[in-house]
């Protein structure tokens, strides 16, 4: 069986400051033109939010880029969304939280218009970030395909963001960055490393030139580049993700052999993880045992299931 999931990854430069959403749907309208089979579209971090400039003046554009989650640029999010009838994740956006909180937070609209899912980033890259840290793990449903999960920029850095997103069931990791420093060449070591110890694709989609240093990839479920962009210049890189494949590679094995989700038995004691004040519990070790089929998981955002 076949669970294809159709990708476009558009590594571009940040939309301009003065009206970042201007021309937006125009631009996802060409995209999803030019490759019709397209069912989800993915742009960089804080493409929306107009970061032009050096980081003090940066850092008050994200506090006037701010809006709840329920404000008018979702709502045009969603209604471009469901006006061309794709999975739409505009990279992440500066959020206004409740209590005046800023979250850098990345958003998935779904084909109906939907607002699916919503993910603050965990792990801000301090000391240079302002952003209040998230504080929960988000994965969202395709129906009929899989799982997505969520993590931004940094979040690669740490290996629990992926683990945890991994054990929520997700298939595809998403992964909107905004890297414009000399360390591009780590995270896609790291968008490799991801891959290969959780069995899942990852799609890093990178912020082009001359902000950023563009490189963006998509990986397999056993490390191998799939596709990836030589260099910073705006490109849209284009894949068919068979979500399948997570399935087999963690049936038969990475390379026929490792079979990570498989290393507990219920018979095993529990390995004590005084790092994190918790264990590993081997009944709940393996995502398979917890969620069961796609079109059966548990609730999207949903850290215990």
């Amino acid at each position: 069986m076949s669970r294809p999931l159709p990708v476009a990854l558009a590594q571009a430069p940040p939309r301009p400051a003065a009206a970042p959403l201007s021309g937006f749907a125009e631009e996802v309208e060409d995209l999803v033109g030019r490759f019709p089979g397209t069912r989800m579209v993915v742009y960089p971090e804080l493409h929306l939010c107009g970061v032009e400039g050096p980081r003090g003046e940066s850092e008050k554009q994200l506090q006037d880029a701010a809006e709840p989650l329920d404000g008018r640029r979702s709502g045009q999010l969603g209604e471009l969304a469901g006006d061309l009838g794709i999975w739409l994740v505009p990279g992440s956006v500066c959020e206004r939280g409740e209590g005046g909180e800023l979250f850098n937070t990345a958003l998935a609209f779904s084909p109906e218009g939907r607002l699916a899912a919503s993910y603050r980033k965990v792990f801000p890259w301090r000391p240079y970030e302002p952003y209040d840290p998230g504080d929960r793990f988000v994965v969202a449903d395709l129906p009929g395909t899989g799982r997505v999960g969520f993590a931004i920029c940094y979040d690669a850095w740490f290996p629990e963001v992926a683990r945890h997103l991994a054990w929520m069931g997700a298939e595809v990791i998403v992964n909107p960055v905004m890297t414009t420093t000399a360390d591009r060449a780590q995270e896609l070591v790291l968008a490799r490393a991801n891959a290969i110890v959780n069995q899942v694709f990852v799609a890093s989609v990178n912020t082009a030139g001359p902000l950023g240093t563009g490189r963006s990839l998509v990986v397999d479920p056993e490390g191998r580049i799939r596709v990836e962009a030589a260099g910073g210049e705006p490109t849209v890189l284009t894949d068919v993700l068979d979500l399948d494949d997570v399935t087999r590679v963690r049936t038969f094995g990475t390379a026929g052999l490792n079979r990570m989700w498989d290393q507990f038995t219920e018979a095993d004691a529990p390995v004590e993880l005084p790092m994190y004040g918790g264990r590993i519990d081997p009944r709940r070790w393996n995502p398979a045992r917890r969620t069961g089929p796609p079109g059966d998981p548990a609730p999207a955002g949903d850290p215990a299931g």
